[in-house]
Order: structure tokens, then C-alpha cells, then sequence
């Protein structure tokens, strides 16, 4: 197996308050050093992650800080140069600006690595260039998505991308995991407040919620306005540290995905939170939404509502052995493909395809 040099410019490892990328690199980048890869991560130092720093592995690689873009052409200009893969992430601050510089310092394989793909797309066709303008896609050698399916042809076709590949969120198998201990919640729910999620919360929980008092739900995440009815046993916490996700699944009997609209349009965009309540073996209920019958399988590895009233009669009509069947299905399905280690395997193979590109061009 070749080892790599390896530097990553995310938006965040040291830190999962408001974010979902924060446990997607820090799986990925783990498995990777595991596997023999030098690693380098660099994350901009912002204030509201300084104050929600959560990163408590020490292996992972190199992470370090970075206050400006002048600090990171000043002090990483060299491992830029030196490194076999270079990878910019969705969502970093003065991404447009950070992206022509690392494409003019690099001379490994240079990738993107999308995390918000469809808000990315949204994004550009508004003219909205927060971190990614329109001529640079060309340039990366690598276009890794959050995002599968006929979006990956899109971005080839239309915007020109070299090499389109998705790239999915995963699971640490390691820190997801059952275990045995009373249920607290009959449904609960963990996402940061997103205005056009909210509709969907509200229909999918909230209404089940006042329709039976008796029942024990909870959502969890940060941003939450003020203003919002929760009925009142509907239990409220602001934030989880990942340490304290596997034990929040599992307290629950059933947990609940919600999309991003932009995520529904475009389909095959799975959650990280998916993936990490399935690995639990806590059955989920999922909107639905393009592409999910590709992750998992409706009706045996996960269910489908689409209104209050089938939402309420899966957690309220569901016997307790098919509910656990199903989660016991759930996570089959991700230890086999959706692992850290799963991903870290399939980023080796495209960037050894990028060096074969680039030995036949």
C-alpha cells in the first residue's frame, strides 16, 4: 500500500458545535493515520469554535490553528508544496481565496472535498462565491461529494469537474455502538436549527408530541430561536458533545432524520446522523428523499414518514421486536459499507485514479 502526505484544510476538527464536519474529519483523518498516511489538518481559529473545542483523540494526525490567510501562506506554504494530497473542505473561510493559492503552491493531487453540495450548487448558481467560485472547480483534480448520484455527472458535465466522486459522510464503529439501559425517549431528534428543516420537525415530532401526551421525545442542538411552541414533553438540550451522542441514541427507542431541503431536491445525501444512530442499532424514521433506498432499505432497515399521523403510528403501533429488528438490520448495512475505515479506502482509490490520469495526460 503507498502512504501519502497528506494536509486538509476543513472547516472545523476541534470542534462539532454548530457543525457536522467536525466528526466526518475526524473519523476520516484517524483512519487514515491508521492506515500509515501522514496527515495534516488546518482549521481557520475562530472565536465560536475557540469557545467549543471538543476534540479529545490524540490520533489524529497533526491538527493545528491558523488566524489568517497571510498566518497560513506564511507557515504551511512548505507542507503545501511537499504533500502528495492536498484537500480543501466546504465552508472554510476565505475558501475562493485559500483554493487559488493551494492550486498555484501544490504539486500533488489536489481535491475539494464538498461537504454541502447542494447548498454549494444553490450557492454558485446565485452568484454567492462564500467559498467556492465557478473557475476553480476545473482546476482540482478531485471533486469529492457529501452528495452521490446523477449530482456527480452534473458537476462533470455542466460545471466541469475532472473527477467527480462521492464521498459520504461515515461511522465510527469504534464510538457507535448498542448498549443495554432504559429508554428514555419514545423519539428524539439531533440537528442544529435550519429554518427550512424546521416545517419538517414541527410535522414529524412536535405534532406526534402534542397528539400523546403519555409519550417522551426530545431534540437536541443548538440555534433553536426563541418563539418556538415545544409541547411540553418535548425535552430540550442545546448541545452534545460528540462523546455524548452514542449515549443520547441510545436512550431513544426510535430517532428521527430530517433534510435539508437543498439535500431533498438533489437525493442521495445521507446524514452523518444517520449513519451514527444506525450503528447504535437505534431504528430510525427518515423523511423521504431521493436516493435514500440506496443507503438503506425502506421498511427493513429504516422507515419512511411523510405526515404526523404515519409518524405517529410507527412509533406508537411498531411492536418492540420489529422495531429492533430493524435497527439490527440498520446497522449490518453500515458496518458493511459506511465505516471511517470504508471511506479512508475509497479516497486511496481516487486519488491513485487521479495519478493515473495524470501519468496518461
Amino acid at each position: 500500500m503507498r502512504r501519502f502526505s497528506i494536509v486538509l484544510l476543513g472547516l472545523s476538527i476541534t470542534s462539532s458545535w454548530g457543525n457536522g464536519h467536525a466528526t466526518t474529519y475526524r473519523g476520516l483523518v484517524r483512519e487514515l493515520a491508521r492506515r500509515g498516511h501522514n496527515v495534516l489538518f488546518l482549521e481557520r481559529d475562530v472565536p465560536w469554535y475557540a469557545r467549543n473545542r471538543d476534540l479529545a483523540s490524540t490520533q489524529l494526525g497533526r491538527v493545528r490553528l491558523y488566524r489568517s490567510l497571510e498566518e497560513l501562506k506564511d507557515r504551511y506554504a512548505g507542507e503545501i508544496r511537499r504533500a502528495d494530497l492536498v484537500i480543501l473542505g466546504s465552508y472554510v473561510p476565505d475558501g475562493v481565496a485559500v483554493g487559488k493559492w493551494l492550486l498555484q503552491e501544490a504539486r500533488g493531487v489536489t481535491a475539494f472535498y464538498d461537504i454541502d453540495t447542494p447548498v454549494t450548487l444553490a450557492k454558485l448558481q446565485r452568484g454567492d462565491y462564500e467559498y467556492l467560485s465557478p473557475d476553480l472547480i476545473p482546476r482540482w483534480d478531485l471533486y469529492l461529494s457529501f452528495t452521490g448520484g446523477p449530482l456527480l455527472r452534473r458537476l462533470e458535465q455542466a460545471h466541469r469537474a475532472k473527477s467527480a466522486r462521492a464521498l459520504y459522510c461515515s461511522v465510527d464503529p469504534e464510538t457507535y455502538f448498542p448498549e443495554p439501559g432504559r429508554r428514555r425517549w419514545d423519539l428524539g431528534y439531533m440537528g442544529t436549527y435550519s429554518e427550512d428543516r424546521q416545517p419538517k420537525l414541527e410535522r414529524l415530532l412536535l405534532v406526534p408530541a402534542r397528539s400523546w401526551p403519555r409519550g417522551r421525545f426530545v431534540v437536541a442542538g443548538p440555534q433553536y430561536p426563541e418563539g418556538i411552541d415545544w409541547p411540553v414533553n418535548v425535552e430540550r438540550i442545546e448541545h452534545l458533545p460528540p462523546g455524548e451522542h452514542r449515549g443520547f441514541y441510545n436512550a431513544q427507542r426510535w430517532t428521527l432524520n430530517v433534510t435539508r431541503a437543498a439535500m431533498v431536491r438533489t437525493g442521495w445525501s445521507p446524514s452523518v446522523r444517520l449513519f451514527e444512530a444506525a450503528a447504535c442499532g437505534v431504528p430510525i424514521i427518515s423523511d423521504p428523499w431521493p436516493g435514500l433506498e440506496t443507503i438503506f432499505k425502506p421498511s427493513e432497515e429504516i422507515m419512511v414518514a411523510r405526515s404526523s399521523e404515519e409518524c405517529a403510528a410507527i412509533i406508537r403501533g411498531i411492536s418492540d421486536r420489529i422495531r429492533r429488528r430493524i435497527g439490527e438490520r440498520a446497522r449490518a448495512r453500515v458496518l458493511a459499507e459506511h465505516t471511517s475505515e470504508r471511506r479512508a479506502l475509497d479516497l486511496e482509490g481516487y486519488v491513485l485514479e487521479a495519478l493515473e490520469r495524470r501519468k496518461a495526460a
